[in-house]
């Protein structure tokens, strides 16, 4: 896999750590604005990366890439994608996969008609710790509850309540806690659990309409579930399965997964896996592994769990009054 990274943003730095640890990556070029070239030369020089552009469509162009990686704002996700796709590159979308249901679905049926790939890469859906509760889920017998919490208060908030908006906190750019932290509790939901039947958003709602923190109340066939996630404060998080037999919980915050916990019949197990430099260096291997074996199978089971958290997410929002500019 020769990846083309797509921006120099805060996540890329950890996107560029976990793909330095999986041999089968060669990281080809990244892509800068004009404004951030020198942060790109600086990522350049400090990951082995071969070549720094300022331009997608000559990036897109470089034969030596095969596959994009996609680290930019959730509003320029769908068109970089469908760019990258279309010039017959490979696809890893960092998360939220994109801000419309129906801007996923087009994304996934180009990949397919073009015999590309493209995956979402959001570390609770490929993790040890996932694959482990997958295997012991159904020891807890039936489903009756499903609580989880992220809270992780931002580093921008300050910022924020002073006035200066960065992206993550501007509903013009699709930023808000739903799609940016309660996002990986819904992965975990949907690969889990499967889509639900209704959701129902309860935003708290900052100064220019955003939502800063908020709860979402999933509703099953025969259970329901609540997902909190915070930007504006911190508390203790996890994501819990309660069934008629136990329970089984990720302590912690659910991007990091880093630990499994579960009871049944009154004895506690736990796991721990051996941790890697970074939590995302499992989903670069499986999708490397994907892309190379041309694994479609697993693109599809993950497009699967993409597409229904799409729909699920965009129920609650557009339900709770929350429109981006991608909506008209």
């Amino acid at each position: 896999m020769k990846i083309g990274i797509i921006g120099t943003g805060f996540i890329i730095r950890e996107a560029l750590t976990a793909m330095s640890e999986v041999p089968a990556i060669e990281l080809t070029a990244i892509l800068a604005r004009p404004h951030s070239l020198a942060k790109g030369e600086a990522f350049a020089q400090e990951f082995g990366i071969g070549k720094v552009y300022t331009d997608y469509d000559e990036l897109l162009a470089d034969p030596g890439i095969d596959t994009v990686y996609v680290g930019i704002i959730n509003l320029m996700h769908y068109e970089y994608g469908k760019k990258a796709l279309l010039a017959g590159k490979d696809v890893i979308m960092e998360k939220p996969f994109t801000t419309l249901t129906a801007h996923a679905q087009e994304l996934a049926d180009l990949a397919r008609a073009n015999g590309r790939f493209i995956f979402e890469a959001v570390t609770t859906r490929n993790c040890r710790i996932i694959d482990r509760m997958r295997e012991e889920l159904p020891r807890i017998g039936r489903i009756r509850m499903v609580q989880a919490n992220f809270s992780q208060y931002s580093s921008r908030y300050d910022r924020y309540l002073k006035g200066d908006v960065a992206p993550a906190f501007d509903p013009e750019a699709c930023g808000g806690a739903l799609y940016d932290l309660n996002v990986y509790n819904f992965n975990m939901a949907v690969a889990l659990l499967g889509e639900p039947e209704d959701v129902e958003y309860l935003p708290n709602i900052g100064f220019n309409g955003v939502d800063t923190s908020g709860i979402a109340v999933l509703r099953y066939p025969d259970f329901v579930g609540v997902l909190a996630a915070a930007k504006d404060s911190d508390s203790p998080s996890h994501f819990t399965i309660q069934g008629e037999k136990g329970w089984i919980e990720v302590p912690g915050k659910p991007n990091e997964a880093e630990q499994l916990r579960w009871c049944i019949g009154g004895k506690t197990e736990e796991y721990i896996p051996v941790p890697d430099k970074s939590r995302m260096v499992q989903e670069f291997r499986n999708f490397s592994r994907a892309a190379a074996e041309r694994d479609t199978a697993f693109m599809e089971r993950e497009l699967g769990i993409t597409l229904g958290v799409m729909r699920a997410i965009e129920k609650g929002r557009l339900g709770a009054g929350l429109h981006f500019p991608t909506d008209t």
